[in-house]
């Protein structure tokens, strides 16, 4: 499926050009994860949860349980039939367990247990069951049945990477194949999840930035947007040491400086933020889009090279954007690196290269 197609597909509004399949990326290394089993209490996963200590990042999928699915769970361990176990993730810095796989299961746990059905605010009665347990609530289960739901067991696989030891890019592919049902989940999607902090904040607040919005159009329903920002970020400070494919390249950069270790959010709002006033103020919603559709190529090229002057304190007049623009995007060798395997390492140095002498001062 192409990246056109996969956005369609995905009932997104948005179509962007110039990028190369992300669905049949080649792993670049092999990893050395350690896998342990851990079995948890129902009562203990849910007290964990509250606490934090397990936890459901922001992004994940929505929950798409009904009422009758999440009885129908709660059910199957009141009467001791098996289930499926739980993916967990644990994290360096805070020994937290994020939730890879399973938080359909461990939030219809945890409303059940607050009482309350929280996708519809209803009361959470048990439906669809067997006629002992309907109507049912965690307050009128009988003790019986109410210690045997407490001591049921949910079997959890939690995994930790070893090597390579600077990321956590194993995670964002065991997220990637374990959360595929239902739809697709997209990079961007995946990385808020993984690299949750005070990067993906950043991104999250620059993406509603009236200029950029101007630009791009509605928010994207799956992240592109913010993945583009990430895009120019990445390549405007580690261009140079750019490899194929781009998803993994932007993975390193997100985990690199996810808490501002590598440019605090001072520089990178400094460098976006000035870049894409500037090109809306002069080339208002055509930017970036030598047709129809904006083009992820053209827009890192032309914002890594215009950012770059205005970074070295020369300004530019917006006529002169303009033709310096129009320039570029005309040109044979421009257009060829924005089209063509554009997350090719050559294509990349090039079209970069490109946008920084077409806007040098």
């Amino acid at each position: 499926m192409s990246e056109a197609a996969a956005t369609e597909a995905s009932g997104d509004d948005v179509i962007l050009e110039g990028l190369e399949d992300e669905f049949a990326e080649v792993l670049p290394y092999r990893y050395s994860i350690t896998a342990y089993g851990a079995d948890f209490l129902v009562d203990g996963l849910v007290t964990r949860l509250a606490q934090g200590d397990i936890f459901v990042p922001s992004f994940q999928r929505e929950y798409v349980w009904t009422l009758r699915d999440a009885s129908r769970f709660v059910e199957s361990l009141l009467l001791g039939l098996p289930v499926p176990g739980i993916f967990l993730s644990r994290e360096k810095e805070t020994e937290r367990l994020l939730v890879i796989d399973g938080q359909q299961r461990l939030l219809s746990l945890q409303y059940f247990y607050s009482g309350i059905f929280e996708p519809t605010g209803a009361r959470f009665a048990l439906r669809g069951v067997q006629p002992q347990l309907e109507g049912k609530t965690i307050s009128t289960l009988s003790p019986e049945d109410r210690r045997r739901l407490t001591d049921s067991i949910l079997h959890a696989t939690i995994v930790r990477q070893d090597t390579p030891s600077d990321d956590d890019s194993s995670i964002y592919h065991i997220f990637e194949r374990l959360n595929t049902g239902g739809r697709l989940l997209f990079p961007q999607e995946i990385r808020a999840a993984i690299y949750h902090g005070p990067l993906d904040e950043l991104l999250r607040e620059l993406n509603e930035a009236d200029p950029w919005r101007a630009i791009f159009g509605p928010p994207s329903r799956r992240m592109r947007d913010r993945e583009l920002i990430l895009r120019f970020f990445a390549l405007l400070y580690d261009g140079d040491s750019y490899q194929r494919p781009m998803k993994a390249f932007l993975n390193r950069y997100m985990a690199s400086n996810r808490d501002f270790t590598q440019q605090s959010a001072q520089e990178l709002t400094e460098a976006f933020l000035p870049t894409i006033t500037q090109v809306n103020e002069a080339l208002g919603s055509r930017a970036f889009r030598p047709r129809r559709s904006l083009n992820a190529a053209v827009f890192e090229a032309v914002m890594v090279g215009l950012a770059r002057r205005l970074l070295g304190g020369a300004p530019i007049t917006d006529a002169e954007l303009v033709q310096r623009y129009e320039a570029l995007i005309a040109a044979p060798a421009f257009v060829s690196a924005t089209e063509l395997r554009t997350s090719d390492e050559p294509s990349v140095a090039t079209r970069l290269e490109l946008g920084t002498t077409a806007f040098a001062a």
